[in-house]
């Protein structure tokens, strides 16, 4: 059997190829090479969002409430993995513990695996020969690595793009810091993620 390889995520791009779609990269853990997968908007934004341990949304997100089940049924996902790339996609298992020890293997989408693995702080994996297949479409990632070495702190910045906001945060100079962070819980309290992610980089860049 082909070994896992353990894999971080690196970050998140607006897809070059697919319009209103991005590309989760995930990287080896050892060894470097990426797998570009591409997800919609609302995953995107539900894994940055669980990266993003300071912004807390008021109502639960579909797969928070999955983190909620979870504890209330004291389950508790111990890995992912993804196990077979087929036409273009890739197809993934999330291992669930219950609190006996006892073991589950639920099919799932790797973008809602993802999400729940980082809820979880769970490990993700990648066959080995997925691994390798994967590595022929690397050539976005090839060809704009200088772009797509984003941080988890730019990820917000990206999904600024699918929802089109052309608000300027230019309209916020001269706020003092008290006046930004009170802008960005309303702006968390209004659901309007996006808004509050530039607000609270805003407030990053006064302090720093």
């Amino acid at each position: 059997m082909d070994n896992l390889i353990r894999l971080n995520i690196k970050g998140i791009s607006y897809s070059q190829t697919q319009t209103g779609a991005y590309a989760l990269i995930l990287e080896e853990k050892v060894g470097g090479r990426k797998l570009p997968i591409i997800i919609g908007s609302f995953e995107a934004q539900s894994i940055a969002l669980a990266l993003e341990k300071d912004i807390n949304p008021p109502r639960p997100l579909t797969h928070d409430l999955f983190v909620s089940l979870g504890k209330e049924f004291h389950l508790n996902v111990d890995s992912i993995y993804i196990y077979k790339l087929e036409d273009g996609v890739f197809y993934s298992n999330i291992v669930f513990l219950n609190e006996d020890g006892n073991r589950a293997e639920i099919d799932s989408r790797t973008s809602d695996a993802i999400a729940l693995a980082v809820r979880f702080n769970a490990p993700i994996y990648a066959y080995e020969h997925v691994v390798e297949k994967a590595g022929i479409h690397l050539d976005i990632v090839q060809e704009e690595e200088d772009n797509i070495s984003r941080t988890v702190n730019q990820i917000e910045d990206e999904l600024d793009l699918l929802a089109g906001l052309e608000n300027d945060l230019n309209e916020y100079e001269g706020w003092t810091k008290d006046e930004l962070d009170t802008e960005m819980k309303k702006a968390v309290q209004n659901e309007d993620y996006e808004l509050a992610a530039r607000l609270r980089d805003q407030i990053d860049n006064m302090e720093n």
